[in-house]
């Protein structure tokens, strides 16, 4: 953050837990992630964080583009901290998204009862008339503990990386639609202190009304609706303003101005909307402002931080391709899958790759990997690579960004070169 925050979020910034880093890495040179906590439930709940946590998750949850909730499908729960947190995120409900992560860890039926489950409980502490979106699936590098719902985790995978994505396009409008909001509310707000200082005695007997006007301040927002057609979503949380207004003089309070009201008004009907086309023609001029990177630059590689990737490098001082001595083994399976001439096609090699159980964030890296001359094909060696870094992967290891030299396939070695 540029600029620290004044007055009551400046107590945020007093948290010495708070912690960032930077990483050399493509995807964050279009976006910035915060990783909250996570939400105590149970016994635990009793223990102080010794700091106001959903104050913190407001304050953020304003200024941010995109806000993920992520739910266990084997321990779906909504704590009381947890609903206190839903509670913070009052008015940011079109930027969250909700994600039912290891969803693999149960099977069709038992998950179809923890999805009814999840929305029916959002339903009640959301509250809202809108359905909020659930992305179903098991997001890490793991193989799937049953995949049976595998076909189901891949198109949601794929809407979440969209969704995502699409976020730095999107950052314009979601800034033009707080301006929006910022001034609906401070025209609210602007009624709101003219009605109380107008209802002020000049004389005598201040205080008790000041109370009087604070205990009835949901009244006097009805009836500041009712007399000038302001949506009840406008106004702020009234018991939140309510203790607001305890400190305040309400006599030091400025009248109306209806000039400045309707500049304001100018501003929303006219002005705003002479930033539309201009935000439009933008979009259409800069076409690939989207997130780059990871997940982004193929259809499946997925966004997460993979394992140590020692085991990519075994071999690498080593005169020979690693691959040869399990090369017999990978040629059986080649051909019993009957390529045609010399090659499997896509197809055919996803059939076996999905197999392994692998998720498809993981087999989409692995074929970018191993499809070295960019064919669409894998030929006899590329399909020994592939089912190399695969046992890599099951063993526990993570995968590098680009293929090393010393695991190009030997027949493909002056050709990347070359290339290159």
């Amino acid at each position: 953050m540029r600029n620290r925050p004044s007055g009551d979020s400046a107590k945020i910034w007093t948290i010495k837990r708070f912690m960032c880093a930077q990483l050399p890495n493509k995807v964050l040179e279009s976006i910035s992630i915060i990783d909250t906590p996570g939400i105590l439930s149970g016994a635990k709940q009793r223990v102080s964080r010794g700091y106001d946590f959903p104050a913190v998750l407001q304050w953020f949850a304003e200024r941010v583009d995109r806000i993920i909730m992520l739910f266990d499908a084997h321990k779906l729960e909504i704590s009381d901290e947890f609903s206190e947190a839903i509670h913070a995120l009052k008015g940011n409900e079109d930027k969250i998204r909700v994600v039912l992560n290891k969803a693999d860890m149960v099977d069709t039926q038992e998950l179809m009862r923890v999805y009814g489950a999840l929305m029916w409980s959002l339903g009640k502490v959301f509250n809202t008339p809108e359905v909020l979106r659930v992305f179903i699936g098991s997001f890490w590098a793991e193989p799937l503990l049953i995949p049976d719902n595998r076909k189901l985790f891949e198109l949601e995978e794929q809407d979440l990386f969209q969704d995502i994505q699409n976020l730095p396009r999107n950052a314009a409008l979601r800034k033009l639609n707080d301006l929006v909001k910022r001034a609906r509310l401070v025209r609210v707000h602007a009624h709101i202190i003219s009605c109380l200082k107008k209802e002020m005695p000049s004389m005598f007997g201040k205080d008790h009304k000041k109370k009087q006007l604070i205990s009835k301040l949901p009244v006097i927002f009805a009836k500041i609706q009712l007399e000038h057609h302001i949506s009840p979503g406008d106004f702020p949380d009234s018991e939140k303003m309510q203790e607001q207004l305890m400190v305040h003089d309400f006599t030091r309070f400025h009248s109306l101005k209806p000039r400045m009201l309707e500049v304001l008004d100018e501003l929303m009907t006219a002005d705003i909307a002479k930033l539309m086309p201009l935000l439009r023609q933008e979009e259409i001029e800069t076409p690939d402002q989207l997130v780059k990177g990871g997940a982004f630059d193929g259809t499946y590689n997925g966004p997460f931080m993979e394992g140590s990737t020692e085991g990519i490098y075994e071999g690498a001082d080593d005169e020979e391709w690693v691959v040869t001595r399990d090369k017999p083994k990978y040629d059986e399976i080649f051909y019993t899958l009957a390529p045609t001439d010399g090659k499997l096609s896509g197809t055919k090699a996803k059939n076996w790759m999905v197999t392994t159980k692998l998720p498809n964030s993981v087999l989409g890296k692995i074929w970018k990997l191993s499809d070295v001359d960019r064919d669409g094909m894998l030929d006899d060696e590329e399909f020994a690579l592939a089912s190399h870094l695969i046992e890599v992967k099951l063993d526990g290891h993570g995968l590098p960004p680009e293929l090393p030299g010393h695991l190009v396939p030997p027949s493909k070695r002056r050709q990347k070169g070359t290339a290159e």
